[in-house]
């Protein structure tokens, strides 16, 4: 079990595995973590909002609050899946132009820990940019889920045949080993570039 009072913020963007989203933050729940969900604009269209509040207890956020509204827990750890080939890009530059992003622009300067769980195509993983992305990430500890044994990306319009197979449980996995008491397992390899591995 988690730690009481430890609180993850699940942020879901706009990809074919995240109508699901529900069951991680069932099974994080499940490990004794409180979870706020955090949607960026598009993925809004894709999630059940009304059955993830009535889950959480709170409001799904998508945007920053008005100053009325109350402010959510901080976070204690984040995970980001599935993480869109957009998204995982402004994250690595810095680019702060949704509630979502600005929270993962200030969490490695805060020392909160991240794990990214990627769902994009060959075709936009082998872009220089991406590449790029991940290792910018990865250095600064950023916990990328990507390559062999973690998320390997799919042909190009095949992604509706690979949400099944999305390992959700691979994100709350590789927390585990800083939030729990009697770790079982460990996520703490050494990062690995995805260049001429990946695909070959």
């Amino acid at each position: 079990m988690t730690r009481s009072g430890k609180v993850l913020y699940v942020i879901v963007c706009a990809a074919g595995p995240a109508p699901d989203v529900g069951g991680l933050v069932a099974r994080a729940q499940g490990d004794g973590w409180t979870v706020q969900v955090v949607a960026t604009p598009s993925a809004l269209d894709f999630i059940d909002v009304p059955e993830l509040e009535q889950r959480t207890g709170r409001p799904v956020r998508s945007r920053y609050r008005k100053p009325h509204e109350p402010k959510s827990p901080r976070a204690d750890a984040i995970i980001v899946a599935p993480a869109t080939y957009n998204t995982i890009n402004k994250f690595a530059q810095g680019v702060a132009d949704t509630y979502a992003l600005g929270l993962l622009s200030e969490a490695p300067g805060l020392g909160i820990p991240v794990v990214v769980l990627p769902f994009v195509n060959t075709a936009l993983a082998v872009r220089v940019p991406f590449q790029r992305s991940v290792d910018q990430l990865r250095a600064e500890g950023v916990r990328v889920l990507l390559g062999p044994g973690e998320f390997e990306p799919h042909p190009p319009s095949s992604g509706p045949e690979q949400i099944d197979a999305f390992p959700w449980d691979l994100a709350l996995a590789c927390l585990a080993p800083r939030f729990l008491e009697d770790p079982p397992i460990s996520c703490d390899v050494p990062p690995f570039g995805i260049s001429g591995r990946m695909l070959s």
